[in-house]
């Protein structure tokens, strides 16, 4: 009944999608963020209680909290993530505006991930028009700030997270499968300053301490802290430096990503990236920066978590995997403080940051009916 109500709900998640997309949400920009917020909470207000939570640095997040009537007193909620950023600046949907071609729909933001924003809408809608009851509690937390790291949302992910029974994210799962995701690495963001002196190259390079040079032995450095083998990445993704091709460089910067597997591997970066030396006789560096994200660790309750989702997913003829992915979410958040969280239940497709981000709409009306079953029986 509830797989066959959502199939027939092609039109309504279309309309809904197309709506969002049309609404364009950069992170960080407030004016456009906070149109796109008022349009959700009035969307929402149906459905439960619609908290605004204000956001001075970007777009506004909005909390949504749906009653369980004849559930326990007291019963610890379930959290459903998402997020309404996109990485997209404005102006993008005017040269690739929303569109569909068969069961393919098409959009800036749509994969990733404001068609999950939708399949949730959808689902509590069709647990309300079936006469349904929830299983507990349902928290919908929308944020504004993902795609940047989370910074204003963050502290509201885990006190929201706190208590409750498990968090379902709604991020694309890992194609081409469409798995689950039970394991997330953490992810470090540093930025290593490095003051030398300068001094002219040709007349008395002597009296200079090149950061330049510096630097590239901070990198080699760096990539010797990476384990392939536990999968434990450095990359210096960004460099600058110097100010002229004849001055002993008094300056330079970079900027790395790090990620780990597990809280151990975190802790071992994070040390030693703080424990650096300079090499260069004359020369300084200063650290800033650490662990953005902890990692999301596959643990027994997250495992029986997906074990659970794939056994439901059955009953509705999907055949699902569990994976992990090298990125991070707001996920990473919730796992880290103990909840189980099983991520990657946002609609199928491809394409995330990508100009050819796309869903498949049959498949997005899948795991519309997924999350409801996750919801009711749960």
């Amino acid at each position: 009944m509830l797989q066959e109500y959502l199939a027939a709900q092609r039109a309504t998640l279309l309309g809904i999608a197309a709506r969002l997309v049309a609404h364009e949400s950069p992170s960080g920009d407030k004016a456009r963020c906070d149109a796109l917020v008022t349009l959700l909470a009035e969307r929402f207000a149906a459905l439960g209680t619609v908290e605004r939570h204000a956001n001075p640095a970007g777009g506004d997040h909005v909390l949504v909290r749906v009653a369980a009537p004849g559930t326990p007193a007291g019963a610890p909620p379930a959290l459903v993530l998402c997020h309404y950023d996109t990485v997209w600046p404005a102006g993008t949907v005017a040269t690739r505006p929303f569109h569909v071609e068969g069961d393919t729909a098409y959009g800036p933001g749509l994969y990733d991930m404001k068609a999950s924003i939708a399949m949730a809408e959808l689902a509590l809608r069709a647990v309300a028009a079936l006469g349904l009851s929830l299983a507990r509690p349902v928290i919908l937390l929308i944020t504004s700030d993902e795609e940047i790291g989370s910074p204003s949302s963050r502290a509201l992910i885990e006190a929201t997270a706190t208590g409750c029974a498990h968090t379902l994210v709604l991020e694309p799962p890992i194609e081409p499968a469409g798995a689950l995701k039970t394991a997330r690495k953490g992810i470090g963001m540093f930025t290593i300053a490095i003051s030398g002196r300068a001094a002219h190259a040709g007349v008395e390079p002597e009296k200079g301490a090149s950061a330049i040079t510096e630097l590239a032995h901070q990198i080699l450095a760096l990539n010797a802290l990476a384990d392939p083998a536990q999968g434990t990445t450095i990359n210096v993704g960004l460099v600058r430096g110097g100010s002229g091709r004849n001055v002993v460089p008094a300056e330079a910067l970079m900027e790395v990503d790090v990620r780990a597997w597990t809280s151990a591997e975190a802790a071992r970066l994070e040390g030693a990236i703080r424990s650096l030396a300079p090499v260069t006789p004359g020369v300084s560096l200063a650290v800033a920066g650490g662990f953005n994200r902890p990692p999301l660790e596959r643990t027994p309750a997250g495992a029986a978590l997906f074990a659970q989702a794939q056994a439901l997913g059955a009953t509705l003829g999907l055949a699902l995997h569990e994976g992990a992915s090298g990125g991070g979410s707001d996920g990473n958040f919730t796992a880290a403080l103990g909840v189980p969280t099983l991520d990657g239940l946002g609609a199928p497709g491809a394409g995330a940051h990508a100009a050819h981000e796309q869903i498949s709409v049959s498949g997005a009306l899948q795991r519309a009916a997924l999350l409801a079953l996750l919801l009711t029986r749960l």
